[in-house]
C-alpha cells in the first residue's frame, strides 16, 4: 500500500498537470477563434476565384488547360495534412490511418506514388514506413499566411501540369465545429467538375486578352487556394481537438485528485486510528 507522502506526492504532481493542461486548453480555445475568424476572411477570395474559373471552364467554349484533363493514372500524389505537435486527440492518427490504409490498398509498388506532407507528425509517420515522400514542410504558424506555403503549392501543382503526378488527393481533417472534425479525402487534380459546378453560376464576365490566357493564370492560382484553404480548415480542426483534449486531460486530472484525496483520507484515519490503538494499548499494558 502506498505510503501518505507518496500518495501526498501524486496528489501534488496531478495538480501541477492540471494546470498545464487548462492553459494549454485556454490557448487552444484562444487559437481557434483566431483560426476561425482566418477561415471567414479568406472565404470571399475563395469564392470569387472558384466563380471565375468555373465560369470559364464551363461556358463551353475552346478553353483548355492540362489541369482539367484526365489521364491514365500511372503516379498518384498524396498531399496530407498533420500538425506539428501532439497533443492533441485523434487528429493526426485519424488523418494518417486513412491515408496509410489507402496506400496500400490501391498499390502495389512505391513508383505508383508519392507523398507530400504539410506537418511535422505526418514527416515523420511515414518516413519511419519508409514511404517515399517528394516535398515537406513543417513549421508553419498556427495562423498561417499563404506566403508560408506559396513556393510548396506552386511545385505541387506543377508536378501535375508537368505529369510527373497525374493524379493529386488530399487528406485533411475538416472543421465541423469545437468538438466535431471530419477526416476527408478529395482529389483536387485534376479539375473534373468545374462544368456541373458552373450551372448555378448567374455572372458573366468580358475576358482581356482572351478566355485561354486568363485560364492560364487562374487554374494553377485555383488549385493553390485549395490547398490553402485546406490547410486553414485543418488548422481549426488542429486547435478544436487539442482543445477537446486538453479539456478532458483536465477533467480526468480532477477525478483522479478527487480518488488520491480519498485515498489520502483514508490512509491517514487508518494512520491515526492505528496510533490511538497503539497508545490505548500501551497504556493497557502499563496498568
Amino acid at each position: 500500500m502506498a505510503s501518505l507522502r507518496d500518495i501526498k506526492t501524486r496528489i501534488n504532481s496531478t495538480k501541477k498537470t492540471k494546470q498545464i493542461t487548462k492553459a494549454m486548453h485556454m490557448v487552444s480555445a484562444s487559437k481557434l477563434n483566431k483560426a476561425e475568424e482566418l477561415t471567414k476572411s479568406f472565404d470571399p477570395y475563395s469564392n470569387k476565384i472558384k466563380e471565375v474559373v468555373h465560369s470559364i471552364a464551363g461556358s463551353g467554349q475552346d478553353a483548355d488547360h492540362p489541369m482539367l484533363q484526365t489521364r491514365e493514372v500511372k503516379k498518384t500524389a498524396y498531399f496530407v495534412i498533420t500538425s506539428d505537435r501532439g497533443l492533441a486527440g485523434a487528429f493526426n492518427s485519424g488523418v494518417l490511418r486513412q491515408v496509410y490504409r489507402k496506400i496500400e490498398e490501391k498499390h502495389q509498388s512505391k513508383d505508383e506514388y508519392t507523398i507530400i506532407t504539410l506537418g511535422r507528425m505526418g514527416r515523420d509517420f511515414f518516413k519511419k514506413r519508409d514511404m517515399p515522400i517528394l516535398r515537406e514542410i513543417t513549421g508553419v504558424s498556427d495562423q498561417p499566411s499563404f506566403a508560408e506555403i506559396k513556393e510548396l503549392t506552386s511545385e505541387t501543382v506543377q508536378l501535375f501540369i508537368d505529369e510527373e503526378i497525374d493524379e493529386l488527393v488530399i487528406f485533411y481533417n475538416h472543421f465541423i465545429s469545437a468538438i466535431s472534425q471530419e477526416i476527408t479525402e478529395k482529389k483536387l487534380l485534376p479539375l473534373t467538375d468545374l462544368s456541373e459546378m458552373s450551372e448555378g453560376v448567374q455572372s458573366t464576365y468580358e475576358y482581356e486578352p482572351n478566355q485561354q490566357e486568363i485560364l492560364n493564370v487562374l487554374l494553377p492560382q485555383y488549385a493553390e487556394s485549395l490547398i490553402f484553404g485546406a490547410l486553414l480548415d485543418s488548422k481549426a480542426s488542429e486547435h478544436a481537438s487539442r482543445m477537446t483534449a486538453m479539456k478532458s486531460a483536465t477533467d480526468n486530472a480532477d477525478d483522479l485528485i478527487d480518488d488520491l484525496s480519498l485515498q489520502y483520507n483514508r490512509a491517514r484515519q487508518a494512520a491515526i486510528t492505528q496510533e490511538i490503538t497503539e497508545i490505548v494499548g500501551g497504556a493497557a499494558a502499563l496498568e
